[in-house]
Order: C-alpha cells, then structure tokens, then sequence
C-alpha cells in the first residue's frame, strides 16, 4: 500500500473515531439535559413525558401538606395563572416556606402530579430563580392583557 493510502485511510479511520466519539458525547449530554417550565406550559400539555424537567414559581400559600410518614410532603407550585401539585419524599430545604420561590424537579406522573426528585428554594429575601421570576412575570403580563 502507498503511503499516500495509507494517509487516507487513518483519515478515515480517524474521523469514524471522532465521529463514534461525537456521537457518545451528544448522547450522553441530551440523556441529562433537563429544561425549565412553568406551571402554564405544564398545564397545556407542552412538557416532555417520560423526561425530567423542572417546573417552579411560588409556592401556593396553604398549600403545603406533610403524609403520615412526615418524610413526603404535597404542595401546589403557582405562576400566578395555572397551578402545578407536586409530591416530594424526602427533606426539603430550611428556607422552603408557603409563598416562597421554588424550582422542583422530576418528571410529571400519569395522575398530572409532578413527582418531584429534588427542590430547591431560594436563599434570601430577593432572590429568585431567574426562569421563575420571568414565568411569574408572563403571568401577570397576560393576566393584565386578558383584564
């Protein structure tokens, strides 16, 4: 074989390689990718079933229930416009509070309740997670619009 061919064929080879590795990567970067929507595009039918997303606003005042287990705790995450129940085992953090800021995620079950797998709250007064803060405000933007 030439050197020239031999030259095109560890080109080849190479770049069926980076491809393979291409691939690999995507693949594992799309199995983790977790995206944010709020209570109305939950309420419409515009999230993914089956996946896991995480869906925030504040949470519903009066809202939150502990079980009987006192491990697993239901609340009602709010956009202002559309309601989303949420169940959660497990501890939720100090500064999760009735009319609060969250971000739940985990996947939405076939009853409509998101199973929650993780929740977050937010860390001090003014704070808000910027994809909550943004869904509130189309909220009320279109509640204004409908008035």
């Amino acid at each position: 074989m030439k050197p020239r061919h031999k030259r095109f064929l560890l080109i080849g080879i190479a770049l069926v390689l980076l491809g393979g590795a291409t691939a690999l990567v995507l693949n594992a970067f799309n199995d983790n990718l977790v995206f944010f929507h709020t209570p109305t595009e939950v309420a419409e039918g515009k999230v993914p079933q089956g996946r896991s997303f995480r869906v925030g606003g504040m949470v519903l005042a009066g809202s939150l229930t502990r079980d009987a287990d006192g491990q697993s705790v239901r609340f009602v995450i709010t956009d202002t416009a559309k309601t989303v129940p949420v169940f959660y085992k497990g501890a939720l953090p100090d500064l999760f509070k009735d009319g609060k800021g969250a971000v739940a995620q985990g996947a939405l079950g076939a009853d409509g309740v998101f199973v929650a797998t993780e929740v977050l709250a937010k860390h001090d007064e003014n704070y808000m997670p910027p994809e909550a803060k943004d869904a509130i405000d189309r909220a009320h933007k279109t509640a204004q619009t409908l008035n």
